[in-house]
């Protein structure tokens, strides 16, 4: 499982090429770039938005979906305003998300690094912000021993 807390989208996208066995010149060309520019994809720290969608397109995999399932583990969920509950979301023409939408991905890398004594359960808790419901339900529903 890759490390969701420090992303380094090169390394990543290095690994799906080399498990994808795809031909260092396909890439160039679907990407338009020379291997010397190719190598410095597979150094970055961070790509461009746009490039990454390309190389989505080609590695058949949503390479986007690594940055969403650290935003899901690690930012620090939306804050209610206890003075008045009464608030109403502000309209947007850009589409909302709802934040508490685990993959089957982060409830499979919770519930190792319990199995495997990384993390108790309530750290689990206090670190992700998991509730407590929630965990409990997953490894009654998910653990290799139910």
């Amino acid at each position: 499982m890759t490390n969701l807390k420090e992303i380094h989208i090169g390394t990543i996208i290095r690994l799906l090429v080399t498990e994808s066995d795809i031909d260092m010149s396909r890439i160039c060309n679907f990407v338009n770039c020379t291997e010397k520019e190719v190598e410095q994809i597979f150094l970055a720290e961070s790509l461009d938005s746009k490039l990454l969608l390309r190389l989505s397109k080609l590695l058949e995999y949503d390479l986007f979906r690594i940055y969403s399932q650290h935003l899901i583990m690690y930012a620090p969920p939306r804050k209610i305003n206890s003075q008045n509950n009464d608030i109403r979301e502000k309209a947007s023409a850009i589409p909302q998300f709802r934040k508490n939408i685990y993959t089957k991905e982060v409830i499979d890398y919770i519930l190792e690094i319990i199995l495997n004594g990384e993390m108790t359960k309530n750290e689990v808790i206090v670190e992700y912000g998991i509730p407590k419901t929630t965990l409990y339900t997953w490894i009654r529903k998910y653990s290799p021993n139910s």
